[in-house]
């Protein structure tokens, strides 16, 4: 993104209907992969973001246990160090074998950092994937570029917006 640029300039912009039908995609592309005969144990949402799709993915697959990890590194939209500020019960998750973590981006990775670090063996999953934090997740649906700020549904309001071009 330019200087002069504001990331809503360079943004994308997810619906419900996208993000509900982005999310399935990503659980039909984690049916059958589980280490217990394809099966997971539990879904770890890493909160805010991931409660949505670890919702959807959770009902897809038939996964009744959910818990969340809460970390914070973002402030709107200036990031910082992430912390974790609420950790999953750790008796069930123990070193991640079996459990799904899902997010809805990974932007640069440090969350993914963090969480890998309590749970290194956990699959890593996000809706959305940056090139910096590709390597952190194990399974993504779409990529966008390091520069462009996804707008997610509880981001936004309905509200006019200029064309392009013209002024019709």
């Amino acid at each position: 993104m330019s200087p002069d640029q504001l990331p809503h300039e360079k943004g994308f912009h997810v619906s419900w209907d996208q993000l509900h039908r982005d999310a399935r995609a990503l659980a039909w592309r984690l049916d059958g992969r589980g280490p217990d005969d394809g099966g997971w144990r539990a879904v770890v949402a890493i909160t805010r973001g991931g409660m949505a799709p670890a919702m959807i993915v959770a009902r897809e697959l038939d996964i009744r246990t959910v818990d969340t990890i809460s970390v914070k590194s973002y402030n709107h939209q200036t990031q910082s160090a992430p912390k974790v500020i609420k950790f999953p019960d750790m008796e069930v998750v123990g070193d991640g074998t079996g459990i799904l973590i899902v997010d809805d981006l990974v932007d640069t990775g440090r969350t993914l950092e963090v969480v890998r670090a309590l749970m290194p063996k956990a699959h890593v999953a996000t809706v959305y994937a940056k090139p910096k934090g590709k390597p952190m997740v194990d399974s993504y649906i779409t990529e966008v570029s390091q520069d462009t700020w996804i707008f997610f549904p509880w981001d936004m309001a309905l509200q006019y917006v200029e064309p392009y071009r013209g002024h019709d």
